[in-house]
């Protein structure tokens, strides 16, 4: 009885914890565009099980079953099927809230054929957030297995539903789920908190086989850089009336400061809530070390090897086991002994303080009291624990045209450039586009192609720009090759635009005409000049044995033009042969000064020539000999 009363007194404060924490509900939008009179945007809950659309949206009509209104059971049972003929929009059931599960009210719906599901609340309330069933329920097959999106919609929004289709109207939604989650950079940051018991039934067995199932892609993201990934545990404390009790030292570590339910929910056999809590803080300090060595993501690798390697069923789930694992991954096992401290003693641990701080929700992010939960640019994740759902929901974390290859994927989104281009400007026989496919769409952005920058708004204009612009597919302008010239409106001196070259008018983007300097009478005018147009330019020629001279556009006499080059050529050679004469007379007047320099040198070593003057002698002083 004793062991009884404790199990409920822990439960109590468990749940008391719980209760008062707040709770978030997330939401997406919902756009009505038909009827008239419900033309509007509003808000819906989105539901803790099946796929959210993150980062997308989905059109369809809603119909309300005139049977099975609650969808509590199969809709073949009453001959409904909600499956959207080819071209037709896709079905969104309306439900009414009671009577089932929400879940069970989703699989009925999707197995009916249904792309979304709409539960009308039952009274005016604020909106809730559609979870799975307790744990005890939590083995339901279909469960995981739900993959439409579902919402929760408020009872005042649903009847104005009910109404339109009574009347006779067609009621056609969007379902907006772009926003659900921040984009603000190039840096996802999410969060997993989890749990390393793996005796708490479906949920615990979901938490891993995700890990399984994610840790590939988690870890390309994390090592690339794209993403900031932190594992988190909760705890809670034992109440202070209850410390000494034998079910606060079972369930709990430090005096009672950090506790973990029991796995099995029973006291008297298997594993305590403190050897969970243990191993908790061990798969913490796992990653704070492994983040201190610049490999957060071998926390992957040691959460899946030591849920395959040292189970509970196996009894493995134990120090020894999981010093075996950190070993095998290198990370050094006496700091994380270090980090994990004394859990008998009664004095607070620096990481599971800081994970309940952490538990609590500041700014937009609630309380975290389920678990598992997942938390992305600090807004919790609803739906499905599955990785196609939760790589869409990082993937609807990044700032547009930011996203990793991942992210556009044929399986993860669809690429909307396929299809006309996406709307975008694009250059067929350049291969260039405008259109760059993100996770939410396609945004229309001229292009950078090998460092030449195209400037425009993206829709109907893209031009190169810089002064490499005319490398890439002529920079857009006007080219052509004819009688064996080619002639193109890109000028290399000029940093962007296109202007037809000399002898060509036009736009000089699509065409270039040739001009006709003869008709249009720019050229070849003089009285005697005969005028040919070519393409491109234009000859001219003269009659009467006249030259054409280009520059001055006259004609001149081919003889006084040759006269005139005679005379010219005449006195070029005869200053050539007055200049060869002047210059061997100054060579011949320098060769005899120079020889009359070296004679006169020569002669006065051995007598006094009379233009020099008496040399004095200097005589020794007299005295010594």
């Amino acid at each position: 009885m004793r062991e009884k009363l404790g199990f409920l007194v822990c439960v109590w404060f468990l749940l008391c914890r719980s209760c008062c924490g707040r709770f978030v509900v997330e939401k997406n939008s919902l756009k009505l565009t038909s009827p008239e009179s419900l033309k509007g945007v509003y808000e819906c809950a989105i539901g803790n099980f099946g796929v959210p659309q993150y980062g997308g949206t989905l059109v369809g009509t809603v119909v309300y079953p005139k049977a099975n209104q609650k969808a509590c059971k199969g809709f073949d049972e009453v001959d409904i099927s909600f499956k959207s003929r080819p071209g037709g929009l896709p079905t969104f059931v309306l439900a009414d809230r009671g009577d089932c599960y929400f879940t069970l009210k989703a699989w009925n719906a999707q197995k009916g054929g249904a792309a979304a599901i709409l539960v009308a609340d039952d009274k005016d309330e604020p909106l809730i957030t559609m979870d799975t069933p307790e744990e005890e329920n939590a083995d339901a097959t279909y469960l995981q297995n739900i993959t439409i999106p579902s919402a929760l919609i408020s009872k005042a929004l649903g009847d104005s539903i009910k109404k339109a289709l009574s009347d006779g109207g067609m009621v056609n939604m969007n379902l907006d789920w772009t926003e659900s989650l921040p984009h603000p950079d190039e840096r996802v940051e999410y969060e997993f908190w989890t749990n390393s018991n793996d005796e708490c039934g479906p949920k615990c067995d979901s938490q891993i086989e995700f890990v399984k199932s994610f840790k590939g892609a988690a870890q390309i993201l994390e090592q690339k850089g794209y993403t900031q990934f932190t594992p988190h545990y909760i705890t809670w404390y034992c109440p202070e009336a209850f410390i000494l009790s034998k079910q606060c030292k079972s369930q709990c570590i430090n005096h009672g400061r950090y506790c973990a339910p029991d796995p099995e929910q029973d006291f008297s056999k298997g594993y305590d809530g403190k050897d969970v809590v243990v191993q908790n803080l061990r798969q913490a300090c796992f990653y704070k070390v492994a983040s201190e060595s610049k490999k957060p993501w071998l926390w992957w690798d040691y959460v899946t090897d030591f849920s395959i390697r040292c189970p509970m069923k196996d009894k493995k789930y134990t120090k020894e086991c999981a010093d075996q694992v950190i070993q095998s991954l290198g990370v050094d096992l006496k700091k994380i002994d270090k980090c994990i401290g004394d859990t008998e003693a009664d004095v607070e641990n620096e990481v599971l303080k800081a994970e309940q701080d952490t538990q609590i929700g500041k700014g937009s992010r609630g309380d975290v009291t389920i678990l598992p939960t997942l938390i992305i640019n600090n807004r919790q994740y609803r739906g499905k624990l599955d990785k196609g759902a939760v790589l869409k929901a990082i993937c609807a974390g990044f700032e547009e045209t930011t996203e990793p290859a991942i992210c556009l994927s044929g399986d993860v989104e669809t690429n909307e450039c396929l299809e006309n281009n996406g709307g975008c400007w694009q250059d067929k026989a350049a291969n260039l586009t405008a259109c760059k496919d993100t996770f939410r769409g396609r945004v229309c952005e001229c292009p950078v192609v090998q460092g030449v920058k195209f400037v425009g708004d993206g829709y109907t204009r893209c031009e190169a720009s810089g002064s490499l612009r005319c490398e890439i597919n002529n920079g857009g302008c006007w080219k052509k090759t004819q009688d064996g010239r080619t002639f193109s409106a890109c000028a290399e001196d000029h940093l962007q635009g296109c202007k037809c070259p000399p002898g060509f008018k036009g736009d000089g983007v699509n065409s270039c005409e040739d001009v006709d300097e003869c008709k249009d009478k720019l050229a070849c005018q003089c009285p005697e000049c005969k005028c040919k147009n070519t393409w491109g330019s234009y000859d001219c020629s003269c009659g009467g044995g006249l030259l054409y001279m280009r520059e001055h556009d006259t004609c001149i006499s081919k003889a006084a033009n040759t006269n005139y080059s005679w005379s010219f050529v005449w006195i070029i050679i005869l200053g050539l042969a007055a200049a060869s004469v002047a210059g061997y007379a100054l060579y011949k007047y320098r060769i005899r000064r120079y020889m009359d320099s070296e004679i006169r040198a020569i002669m006065a070593q051995y007598m006094p020539l009379d233009s020099q003057a008496d040399i004095p002698v200097h005589h020794a002083p007299r005295g010594d000999t």
